[in-house]
């Protein structure tokens, strides 16, 4: 059995060669496709400057549209920031208010269950403070923890200290406990302590019976503004921002910035208050009734308490470092987009300019300077392609080779000047006369002219060929002192249908022939008929 081994030898390596060489023909024609489609797209900008260059700018204000709404959702992310970290700040407020006060009215019902079992028991003051009064009463920032009578005066001070001539009975806290035996705890308005010098205070307070349910008296904690002062100052919210605590029917209880004016006054009829007191927690931007600065106000009622704990930083604060980036970046993008625009608008007309520039360029190359007729590049180019375009669809094609008579004596008697006169004259009657598009009117060389007639039979090419002899012969071609001077032509003509094997040039020879018989025939003549192309005329020249 006969075994095949893979193939490693010069015919593998043939393989790859291969291989190669088709990775780098593909290669070749992906970046020739790239150059032709870059050059499709630079002619295109050329040739539509305007829609180009309102596309640079319709580009530009995309870009200063995606810039704005990003700006826009940085606004809203520095509003939302500022919100979340107002609402940490009031949960922590509400917290500490919360678990001081639930402290406080542990004590207070200490101090109520005291009075009410041991204050008539008789015992020593020294025993009575011990009973009454826990280590709670002690804290920071209490003012001091008494026990009042039902005549409104002191019966007992943690302090041990009693003013006989100090009485209470005109303190709200006093008037609702006397009155209202369901009330609880009851958290006072701030007031001015009668027996510490007239430090701001707010009271604590619980309502003590004697054994028949009967008002005996009040307990009271007094808790100086000093404390709620204090948690307020840990709070930074801005040079215009602000934070509160005040009660729940609008009464101030402490304030940042502080006023002492400010504590105890009512904000019960503000606008940014009135939400405040309807709802349990939230938070809202709005304009201060007092300086008319907005605010972002987020608060929470403090659980078990009368207390709403505010923070309101000011918009303005808590969107100047937004501005200034928002103004960095409007800026920038203004600049640039600008900058876009006019670099679109001076690239697209200056591709239009190039390709009118190289337009000029290929229009001078392909004509020629003197009489303004396509040059014999141009005809040989179109010749060939209506050549090809005859055989394919088995049209006729016809050709008329044109000369000056006489033109070296006329250019030797007459000079240069008139001579080139005399051509352009030419060019322009052979021009007016061949006027569709698809004929080709070119200078062949020195006196000479070819045109060339597709779809076009041989009586045709007669037929212009005589209106273009005629046209010259009664066209005034220089004018002069001695008057005008007229210039003849004499015209070949050739047709064929092109078959496979003929050349296109061969036509062209064969209306050569033809002009040099009408030459031979006494100039001002047409020659030519149908003719196969490399054979001779069958026709005889023409009289004018």
């Amino acid at each position: 059995m006969a075994v095949r081994t893979p193939c490693c030898g010069p015919a593998g390596k043939g393989g790859n060669a291969q291989v190669a060489h088709r990775a780098q023909s593909q290669g070749r024609r992906w970046r020739r496709n790239v150059r032709h489609a870059g050059a499709g797209v630079a002619r295109y900008v050329g040739n539509h400057p305007v829609l180009a260059g309102l596309a640079g700018t319709l580009v530009a204000f995309a870009m200063a549209g995606l810039t704005l709404l990003t700006l826009f959702n940085g606004r809203t992310d520095a509003l939302d920031h500022a919100r979340e970290t107002s609402q940490n700040l009031v949960s922590t407020v509400s917290g500490d208010l919360e678990r001081n006060v639930e402290i406080y009215a542990l004590s207070l019902q200490a101090m109520v269950d005291g009075a009410e079992h041991h204050l008539s028991a008789g015992l020593p003051p020294n025993v009575q403070r011990a009973v009454l009064f826990d280590r709670a009463t002690t804290a920071a920032y209490l003012g001091g923890a008494y026990i009042v009578g039902a005549k409104g005066e002191v019966i007992a001070s943690q302090s041990g200290e009693i003013n006989a001539n100090v009485f209470f009975t005109d303190r709200d806290y006093f008037v609702v406990h006397q009155r209202n035996p369901a009330v609880g705890l009851y958290l006072s308005h701030p007031f001015r302590s009668r027996v510490r010098d007239g430090k701001l205070s707010i009271g604590l307070t619980r309502r003590i019976n004697d054994e028949h349910g009967r008002f005996a008296g009040v307990a009271l904690l007094a808790i100086r503004i000093e404390y709620f002062q204090r948690l307020l100052e840990r709070i930074s919210v801005g040079k215009q921002g602000s934070v509160f605590i005040a009660m729940d029917d609008g009464t101030l209880i402490a304030r940042k910035p502080y006023s002492p004016r400010d504590i105890g006054a009512s904000i019960a009829g503000s606008p940014t208050f009135i939400r405040m007191a309807a709802e349990g927690a939230g938070s809202y931007v709005a304009s201060s009734a007092v300086d008319g600065v907005q605010r972002m106000y987020t608060y929470a009622h403090v659980p078990g308490t009368p207390l709403i704990a505010v923070v309101a930083p000011a918009v303005d604060d808590v969107l100047a470092p937004w501005r200034h980036r928002a103004l960095i970046s409007g800026a920038l993008t203004l600049t640039f987009g600008a900058v876009f625009v006019v670099v679109s608008w001076l690239l697209a007309f200056a591709l239009r300019g190039k390709l009118q520039a190289q337009a000029a360029l290929t229009r001078l190359a392909a004509t020629d300077p003197l009489t303004g007729l396509a040059n014999r590049r141009v005809l040989d180019r179109r010749l060939d392609e209506e050549w090809r375009r005859a055989r394919r669809t088995g049209q006729p094609l016809s050709a008329l080779f044109i000369d000056i008579d006489h033109f070296k004596r006329f250019n030797d008697t007459y000079g240069h000047a008139s001579g080139d006169e005399a051509l352009s004259a030419v060019a322009e009657c052979i021009a007016t006369t061949v006027r569709r598009a698809v004929d080709v009117v070119a200078r062949y060389g020195g006196e000479e002219f070819a045109v060339i007639l597709p779809d076009t039979s041989a009586d045709g090419a007669l037929a212009v060929a005589e209106k273009i002899r005629r046209r010259v012969q009664t066209h005034d071609i220089l004018h002069g002192g001695d008057g005008s001077r007229t210039v003849t032509v004499s015209v070949g003509c050739a047709t064929s249908v092109p078959a496979q094997g003929e050349n296109a040039l061969d036509l062209l020879a064969a209306a050569d022939r033809q002009l040099y018989l009408a030459k031979a025939a006494g100039r001002n003549r047409v020659a030519g008929g149908q003719v196969a192309a490399g054979s001779e005329a069958q026709d005889s020249p023409s009289q004018a």
